[in-house]
């Protein structure tokens, strides 16, 4: 794993350096997530695409620091963190509250003039589609209850007491930061959206993930998989699949600036 100079030291992992690389993807986690939740799909895909990999502060080595409460902010400092990947084609894949961030970052990058390649949101409904949610206001059990219907969490750290003190205040935060959101309306992206949601889960529909493409004037994709929000783990494979495919089709690897 290496780093690069500057806030990417911080807030990028680079699991696996790909010098050949045409293009980079930049994978954002959902609320509670870490970089490492994207190792597999650094190891899996082509050498041809780089995976760099979004470590959020207040967990695993940047447990130490003060967790970020709101999109905006998280939006602005990945941007900042991102500068220096920019001599490559940049693509975004958010899952969950990572597609929200993934958005929010696409909307910096367009206007610095480097529009993103493409953006995959993931387990997400579009940000146009409201709820009114109140994890982030509930006490540890609801939290954990929470965590446990969702089924993205190991569950051995919701049952070891230590583990567990260690991972809420990311968790309540970032649950915080996606709850209190509000989408800005604006100009749409220019990049495509491929938006990609478990048949299974009530935290984004298919109708709701299929709203995506409302957001971009760029050409806009829906693919539905068997499963819950966390899809992605059953499906790995496929996902990869189409990920690089996409990634490498001309229209994604020729947008953005060198």
């Amino acid at each position: 794993m290496t780093f690069i100079n500057g806030a990417a030291d911080t807030w990028i992992r680079r699991f696996h350096p790909a010098p050949a690389a045409r293009i980079r993807l930049v994978c954002l986690p959902h609320a509670g997530g870490s970089a490492s939740y994207w190792y597999p799909m650094s190891t899996a895909v082509v050498p041809d695409v780089e995976v760099l990999a979004v470590q959020y502060p207040g967990r695993q080595d940047r447990r130490h620091e003060p967790c970020v409460e709101t999109i905006e902010t998280l939006a602005d400092l990945v941007t900042e963190a991102l500068l220096p990947y920019r001599d490559l084609p940049v693509a975004l894949f958010g899952h969950s509250m990572g597609a929200v961030v993934g958005f929010e970052v696409a909307r910096r990058l367009e206007a610095l003039g480097t529009p993103a390649a493409i953006l995959f949101a993931s387990g997400r409904r579009a940000p146009s589609r409201h709820r009114d949610e109140d994890v982030h206001l509930r006490g540890v059990d609801g939290i954990v209850a929470e965590l446990r219907k969702l089924d993205g969490t190991d569950p051995r750290a919701l049952r070891d007491p230590e583990l567990l003190q260690m991972i809420l205040p990311a968790v309540r935060a970032d649950y915080r930061a996606v709850e209190t959101y509000r989408y800005r309306p604006g100009p749409p992206l220019s990049c495509p959206i491929h938006a990609l949601v478990g048949d299974d889960d009530d935290r984004a529909t298919v109708e709701e993930a299929a709203a995506w493409r409302e957001h971009t004037v760029g050409g806009a994709e829906l693919d539905v998989f068997s499963g819950g929000h966390f899809y992605l783990t059953q499906h790995q494979a496929a996902i990869v699949r189409l990920v690089t495919e996409r990634l490498l089709s001309p229209m994604a690897s020729s947008t953005g600036q060198r």
